[in-house]
């Protein structure tokens, strides 16, 4: 183990920030040991989300179910429902694909190796490594985006991301110790989340300013650096927001593949660059409620509102789902700011 890996697994026995899925490194080294399941929900969940937003998410789906067996055996709208607002929604549904696998193929155990886990739906190498280390005390090289600060800053490499992230990944794999690497794992990723933050780094109490090159030179707060990203398109599209006079709504299932897929929401055109409407789902009383807006990875999206309440006959697309059976939490953000606009 290097003199770095020590000084931070000592910072971090102090310093562990607490979550609802670790085990802390005090109860580690009791001998308890993290859930596999656990750390896989959470890291999945975790991924371009922040664990301030995560922690309720988490703590309801492993209240609703315990164990991966139960989430293999959920219904696919249940968990959809449950993960709505966490976005990125195709992870919801790798996470219901590898739940079953791991139930029907391995018996409800997770595999703890990198290899094996890389095998199982939705997990890439960021999320295998991340299980391997903290679930199994795997060496593996757990490369997310506090860590590539930390390295990038650390050994002051001033090529810019996406085209440095092997070169720190070599860097990283150098301090990767052969013991505690759940420990020295989540430490990393604290450290660069608490004290190596991307803006105002607090150096002045890091386990490892003595020796970091750009706190020496003086220009921590400016790496790493990043090739400019090309602006996001705008693509339009329309919503209409039906209410029975029974209070029942008008929603359809979006298809399994694609933007939000296997979500509910309001039927309406398609989104694209150039302005686009759609036929109304049925005859009302259509009042235009504005326009919500909404920014997905790849675009922003400016949705035009259309309500009509009162509605009555079949509607040409979607079905109306009972207001009793309706909560609007359930929906994808972008399908509740329309509804928040309704109302």
């Amino acid at each position: 183990m290097t003199q770095q890996s020590a000084d931070l697994l000592d910072w971090y026995d102090i310093h562990a920030r607490e979550m609802p899925w670790r085990v802390g490194p005090a109860a580690r080294q009791d001998g308890v040991r993290p859930d596999p399941y656990h750390i896989w929900l959470s890291e999945v969940m975790l991924q371009q989300t922040t664990v301030a937003a995560v922690k309720d998410y988490f703590r309801k789906f492993v209240s609703r179910w315990p164990t991966v067996r139960d989430l293999a055996g959920a219904q696919d709208g249940d968990v959809m429902a449950a993960w709505a607002g966490l976005g990125y929604y195709a992870r919801a549904r790798n996470l219901l694909k590898c739940a079953r696998v791991v139930a029907q193929e391995h018996g409800g155990v997770f595999p703890d190796t990198y290899d094996a886990l890389l095998k199982l739906p939705g997990i890439g190498p960021y999320t295998a490594a991340a299980v391997s280390a903290i679930a199994f005390d795997r060496r593996a090289v757990v490369l997310d985006g506090n860590v590539e600060r930390v390295m990038a800053r650390y050994y002051r490499v001033l090529d810019p991301l996406p085209a440095s992230k092997e070169t720190l990944r070599t860097l990283a794999d150098g301090l990767t110790p052969n013991r505690r690497c759940g420990d020295y794992a989540q430490a990393v990723m604290d450290l660069g989340a608490t004290i190596c933050t991307p803006r105002s780094p607090a150096c002045g109490i890091c386990p490892w300013m003595a020796d970091c090159a750009a706190r020496l030179a003086g220009d921590a707060a400016s790496l790493p650096r990043k090739t400019p990203k090309a602006a996001k398109p705008i693509r339009l599209g329309v919503a209409y927001v039906a209410e029975r006079t029974d209070g029942a709504v008008l929603l359809e299932r979006r298809p399994d593949k694609g933007l939000l897929g296997g979500m509910l929401g309001w039927p309406g055109s398609t989104w694209q660059e150039a302005p686009h409407d759609a036929e109304p789902p049925l005859d009302a009383d259509w009042q235009d409620r504005g326009e919500v807006r909404h920014t997905f990875t790849h675009f922003h999206l400016r949705l035009q509102v259309r309500f009509a309440r009162d509605v009555s006959g079949d509607p040409d697309s979607g079905s109306f789902l009972p207001r009793t059976q309706f909560s609007p939490a359930d929906l994808p953000t972008v399908m509740r700011k329309a509804w928040d606009l309704c109302r």
